[in-house]
């Protein structure tokens, strides 16, 4: 098991006695973390790390998940979709049925919690729960909400303005609210296994077991399969780049519980690669962290071509390892990549690919820019950070009396 101790010699002595004098003024206080799914996504993933460290600064951590049929998660995901702003309608009818599942939840669990802390928009309706219950009531959006379909946000405004405070991930996500706003970006552990320095013989012996030719360029997603990740645009980007330089695409990723969508997306994938053998689609099991980390490790660039992007941690992922990245400036991801200082960003499939290209033909380029990312990362986006930011603001919400700063 990993303690805070562990960190030392990553982010150093003062951080960790930060955290410790924080938690501190948390002593016994209970934060109950609620979302939808418990495997599958950046929030579970996070959320099993947090839940340990918080643990260990004396707060005291729980988590729930929210229980729904296929009905209530196919709902969720066109609501999802909607905050994205894709093109999608959700009828009255289908909102009731959140509605409805959110209640139900409600009868059957417990809410021990001093601050209660629900993520997404699939356990929103709990707030209703305040008035009888009282408490502090934080809701966490971790998508990309800064143009939502204002029929589906007007939906979901009764519930966010019942919470006492809603936290994005972007300055460019948050909206008009009688709430307070905090900005708290998403983070990686780089001492999970997903992020955890790996032996050279290692990466290489998975990238073998996937059919792999190390001796030729991989270029690598790692993603969901999912089109606001548009892995069809990546097999194009490939396409492109391979009419000039031999080289091999991995699209590597798996499923979450509440996402009803991933075969479909798996199923266009495979008919766009048209049984190219040099396209690699791995659809990964939860538990795959190692095979993750090697991939990254082993790729020789690593494109993250999202449409849409709530954040986008599996570009932190890549610049931490060291790996020259490409990606789509949206979402939370030009607050990871500063273009041509740390990474490349473009707007275009042939922008995307034109950027591989680069990363491919000038290796020293390539090689300068990500040991600026992974300084980038190590400043801005490791999980001691967001433990901190979190301490902060349950600081904030126990105490609003007292002044209490978010960096």
């Amino acid at each position: 098991m990993l303690t805070l101790k562990d960190y030392e010699p990553i982010v150093g002595t003062q951080v960790l006695d930060e955290l410790k004098l924080l938690g501190q003024k948390l002593s016994g206080k209970i934060v109950q973390h609620i979302n939808s799914t418990a495997v599958g996504g950046g929030v579970a993933e996070i959320l099993n790390r947090m839940l340990p460290l918080l643990k260990e600064v004396g707060v005291d951590a729980r988590w729930d998940v929210i229980k729904g049929d296929d009905k209530f998660f196919a709902v969720t995901k066109k609501i999802h979709n909607a905050i994205h702003h894709s093109p999608t309608a959700v009828t009255p009818e289908e909102f009731d049925i959140l509605l409805e599942t959110n209640r139900e939840n409600a009868r059957n669990m417990d809410f021990p919690g001093d601050i209660i802390f629900v993520h997404d928009p699939q356990p929103i309706a709990l707030v209703d729960l305040k008035k009888e219950l009282g408490k502090k009531w934080i809701w966490r959006c971790h998508i990309d909400s800064s143009s939502p379909l204002i029929h589906v946000w007007d939906m979901l405004l009764p519930y966010i303005q019942q919470y006492d405070a809603a936290i994005f991930s972007a300055s460019v996500f948050a909206q008009t609210l009688p709430i307070h706003q905090f900005l708290i970006s998403p983070s990686i552990d780089p001492l999970s296994d997903k992020n955890r320095p790996l032996p050279r013989e290692q990466v290489n012996g998975i990238l073998d077991n996937f059919g792999l030719d190390r001796g030729r360029p991989i270029i690598t997603q790692i993603s969901r399969f999912d089109r606001l990740k548009d892995p069809c645009g990546v097999v194009e980007v490939y396409q492109l780049v391979k009419k000039y330089t031999d080289c091999q695409l991995v699209l590597a990723g798996g499923g979450a519980a509440d996402d009803p969508e991933g075969e479909a997306v798996l199923a266009e994938v495979r008919e766009k690669a048209a049984n190219d053998p040099d396209v690699h689609i791995l659809l990964l099991p939860p538990d795959s962290n190692i095979e993750i980390n090697a991939l990254q490790r082993g790729s020789d660039v690593i494109i993250q071509k999202s449409l849409k992007e709530g954040f986008g941690l599996t570009v932190s992922e890549a610049l931490w390892k060291e790996t020259p990245v490409v990606a789509s400036a949206v979402g939370g991801i030009p607050l990871q990549i500063s273009h041509q200082f740390n990474g490349l960003l473009a707007s275009t499939i042939e922008g995307i690919a034109y950027n591989v290209r680069q990363f491919l033909h000038n290796p020293k380029y390539a090689r300068l820019m990500a040991q600026h990312g992974k300084e980038h990362v190590r400043q801005n986006f490791l999980i001691t950070r967001h433990l901190r930011d979190y301490l902060l603001l349950f600081l904030a919400m126990e105490y609003p009396n007292q002044d209490f700063v978010l960096l």
